[in-house]
């Protein structure tokens, strides 16, 4: 009798994780989730830009990190989504 106590209060904790987890993301379109990818992809390429400033690349390297680090910040923000940051 106690396994059966046991095993119904796992469930319970289970089905009590799940509909936590659930409940607190919302749900987004699929347009949304594309541009959310997308803008976590961006930011994980800012960084790695970033990295690879902080090695000293060779002044012509280094022009052209600049250069797309400005690209990927003002693609970042641009205003065209509502999205959670």
């Amino acid at each position: 009798m106690a396994r059966g106590w046991e095993s119904k209060s796992i469930e319970a904790q289970q089905a009590e994780a799940s509909e936590s987890k659930s409940a607190g993301k919302p749900r987004l379109t699929r347009e949304e989730a594309a541009r959310y990818r997308e803008k976590e992809n961006l930011r994980l390429a800012r960084q790695r830009i970033l990295e690879e400033l902080k090695n000293g690349p060779s002044p012509r390297r280094s022009e052209m990190l600049h250069a797309a680090l400005r690209d990927i910040e003002s693609q970042i923000a641009a205003p065209d989504s509502k999205l959670p940051e």
